[in-house]
């Protein structure tokens, strides 16, 4: 019994292991490399989960798996930059790992809370989106989001970099953490800062009580140094042009490598951000006026990016990640072009997210994650036929296939 007992343990681990990697060459298709070139008849070799080549001419090794995409659109796989997925229920409170409770939450980071077996992952990878930045939500300092691919057994596996951003919010759902105003909220990140800084060079005074009450608790003002030294991004909720011009204020008085994420009105400052050198995360569907930000336009990420504003686009959509694709295909609806819409989903998240070495495009050398497109993958009725993270094809099998597949013939009625 305890032999069997061996045996199996030895089994379950093997079986833990990533499978390893074979070498596939996907040809014939249109390969379009996130750097603005399009090659036709195109071949994608991808090797030990990196891409080996991409060109027009390619020899493919013996022994290759061949993949046919003759007709086919191929693209580097899709990054959402304000994504959920895996991190409990959406619009499910009780069942959520996106928030800690508390309005000052440095110290919170997601990742622990990253369920590989959550039904969403699955789903968000049928839309072509392989990475996803993972945030939480908070209504002031929110916590730590981090940079994931959509695969792995374990969220060790998954995650690529933790943290990648620092989320604070200065949103109006932020005004109650500063007294119902929203000069009080930023009054108060400046007392947070400032203590931060001090509790930095006194750590030995707080340690003996010879240091007055801080703005925050130890954990929080220590998760805030490496953004108060430039070494972590900062990502900064904000819509009204007033409050996307505090943003701008914070980020030259800290020296901030601040990313705005909402900017409803980030037409109104575009020129502002653009000398900033502040990128945008914005949800390209939002034209809808809210008291936090009435001057929502469709268009807006194309004023920013006619500014010089590097914009990522961050679809909202209550389908989930997967429908990053059509928020960009509305982008491009509402002039943006089709190079800066795939740009703002590809290659401009994983410049500003520190990791445009290793993801973002289709070249040699780096991180084999791309999808195989029926066609125009802005298009509403092209699909994912293929989705490729770190070399590996993945299932696009779902909970919701399950469900088409077992009522797609319903049985006789009685």
């Amino acid at each position: 019994m305890i032999r069997h007992l061996v045996i199996t343990s030895a089994l379950v681990a093997t079986l833990a292991m990533p499978t390893a990697a074979q070498t596939v060459a996907i040809t014939g298709g249109t390969v379009f490399t996130g750097t603005g070139s399009r090659i036709e008849n195109g071949t994608v070799l991808l090797r030990d989960g990196t891409i080996a080549a991409v060109g027009a001419t390619v020899a493919i090794p013996a022994g290759a798996t061949r993949i046919d995409a003759s007709g086919k659109w191929i693209t580097p796989g899709l990054i959402h930059t304000a994504a959920n997925a895996g991190l409990g229920v959406r619009g499910l409170g009780a069942y959520g790992e996106t928030s800690q409770s508390g309005d000052v939450t440095a110290a919170f980071n997601v990742r622990e809370g990253l369920d590989p077996d959550a039904v969403d992952i699955p789903i968000t990878r049928t839309g072509g989106v392989t990475t996803g930045l993972l945030v939480p939500n908070g209504n002031f300092i929110a916590g730590q989001a981090v940079l994931a691919n959509f695969s792995g057994s374990r969220m060790e596996d998954m995650v690529i970099r933790s943290p990648a951003v620092m989320v604070i919010n200065l949103s109006s759902s932020a005004r109650g953490a500063g007294g119902n105003s929203r000069a009080g909220v930023l009054a108060r990140l400046r007392q947070i800062f400032a203590d931060a800084r001090e509790y930095e060079s006194r750590r030995q005074d707080y340690g003996r009580a010879q240091m007055r009450e801080l703005a925050a608790s130890p954990a929080d003002l220590e998760a805030l140094l490496p953004v108060l030294r430039g070494e972590l991004p900062v990502m900064m909720v904000a819509n009204r042009a007033s409050d996307i011009r505090s943003v701008i204020r914070l980020a030259e008085e800290f020296r901030l490598r601040v990313i705005l994420r909402g900017g409803a009105e980030a037409w109104k400052v575009a020129p502002d951000l653009a000398r900033a050198g502040i990128p945008v995360a914005l949800n390209p569907m939002e034209d809808i006026p809210s008291f936090d930000g009435l001057g929502a336009r469709l268009d807006n990420a194309t004023v920013l990016r006619e500014a010089g504003v590097e914009v990522l686009l961050a679809h909202q959509d209550s389908g989930g990640e997967r429908n990053l694709r059509f928020g960009a295909g509305n982008a491009v609806r509402n002039g943006l072009s089709w190079n800066d819409a795939l740009r703002a989903i590809t290659l401009a998240p994983a410049t500003v997210l520190g990791v445009a070495s290793q993801y973002g495009t289709l070249e040699t050398g780096k991180v084999a994650n791309l999808v195989i497109w029926s066609g125009d993958p802005f298009e509403f009725s092209t699909v994912a036929e293929h989705v490729f993270i770190r070399g590996q094809d993945q299932s696009l099998h779902t909970r919701e296939t399950e469900l088409l597949d077992r009522y797609r013939t319903l049985p006789p009625k009685y």
